[in-house]
């Protein structure tokens, strides 16, 4: 029987990439997303099932599991890669904006997995993998919302590595660098009142900046290639890097104390 893999976020960028490459790989790939009759590079094929799935949504969750449990018999794997990033400074966003985020990226997550969990421990077997970031191991200026969700998802998936092992399935982070995705389009909110006359220059200097981080961007191939490893390498792992940047990124956050780092991203944004 073939292996299944189970990706939400599977419309664009690393989900789609991530999909395409299990597919070659000779998977089944139950790929989710909010809107599946506007897909048209994945089309349905033997071992392709596209599902709708909003991470919002507990009913569409609950039905594109059991769809694709239906129609391939077993989930395997399963890629939370659903998201998006909210910047600005913290009193721009309304409130709703605020839940927004953290209801996409961490409890949506949670649902996701906590519908899954039920399959994973009946076959005593199965592996989780969160798309984390760099963003889950250190922070940008203006990234509040999105570094919160992201340090979030760091700490769920640590914490739940503990209880699989009970049953013998496992859970991965993914931490990509800077994609060469949609991420700094439709994936991005992006909050300001130039009202708030105070936070203008760091609105301004971080703008400026942030294109520099994306200059060296990795392809998302190059993180599906990373989540192929995570899903298939057999290991008890925890956290895999994507990218180069990434890796470079993750090692100062280790080597580097505080202020040092802090101050390297001032620089980096030319913040006084």
């Amino acid at each position: 029987m073939k292996n299944t893999i189970l990706i939400t976020g599977a419309s664009s960028g690393i989900g789609k990439a991530t999909a395409k490459l299990f597919l070659e790989k000779g998977w089944n790939v139950i790929a989710t997303m909010r809107n599946p009759e506007n897909e048209t590079e994945l089309n349905e094929q033997e071992n392709l099932l596209l599902a709708q799935l909003d991470v919002l949504d507990l009913a569409s969750i609950e039905k594109a599991i059991a769809t694709g449990i239906e129609k391939f018999g077993k989930i395997d794997a399963l890629v939370n890669n659903a998201g998006y990033g909210a910047f600005g400074p913290l009193e721009a966003f309304s409130r709703e904006s605020i839940i927004r985020q953290f209801n996409t990226n961490v409890i949506g997550l949670m649902d996701v997995t906590r519908a899954i969990l039920p399959h994973f421990r009946g076959n005593k077997s199965g592996v989780i993998i969160n798309i984390s970031s760099i963003g889950g191991k250190m922070a940008f200026p203006l990234g509040t919302l999105y570094h919160g969700t992201k340090f979030a998802v760091e700490g769920i998936s640590e914490a739940l590595s503990y209880e699989l092992e009970q049953f013998g399935a496992k859970i991965k982070i993914v931490e990509p660098g800077a994609i060469a995705t949609d991420f700094a389009g439709r994936s991005l909110d992006f909050s300001n009142d130039e009202s708030m006359t105070e936070y203008q220059d760091i609105v301004s200097k971080v703008n400026e900046g942030m294109p520099a981080f994306f200059k060296n961007a990795s392809t998302a191939s190059v993180v599906a290639n990373v989540i192929y490893e995570a899903a298939t390498d057999g290991t008890g792992k925890l956290r895999y890097t994507a990218g180069e940047d990434a890796k470079n990124v993750i090692a100062q956050r280790t080597e580097t104390d505080d202020a040092t780092f802090f101050q390297g991203i001032k620089d980096m944004f030319k913040l006084a």
